[in-house]
């Protein structure tokens, strides 16, 4: 489809568009837990655009600190869903072991 401008665009993409309700208690830690790991990426990308790879103590304690949030986040998240971290960590090793022994590791999609 050819457009015109933008205009145009946001116009016809509003077709595509329904109001989805989120009231339910996953949603605004699932939300956070989005953006604590976009936090993280924005300074592992700094500190490959800025110090090339370069890891400094300072950047250490501040990844650290966000990879805390992601883990409240995460934490959350998982007790909304009656899920303990210990059976997660437990499932993605198991789902990590199953695709190495079938040489599965690499690739992409959740069942391969």
């Amino acid at each position: 489809m050819k457009l015109e401008n933008f205009d145009v665009y946001q116009r016809e993409s509003r077709k595509t568009w329904n109001l989805v309700h989120t009231d339910h208690p996953i949603v605004y830690p699932t939300l956070g837990l989005v953006n604590e790991a976009g936090e993280l990426a924005g300074k592992v990308k700094k500190i490959f655009r800025d110090k090339e790879g370069v890891i400094s103590e300072a950047d250490r304690h501040a990844l650290k600190l966000e990879l805390g949030d992601v883990l409240w986040y995460l934490a959350q998240i998982a007790t909304e869903l009656d899920l303990s971290l210990q059976e997660v960590a437990e499932a993605n090793l198991e789902k990590l072991f199953d695709r190495m022994a079938r040489g599965q590791i690499k690739g992409e999609g959740d069942y391969r």
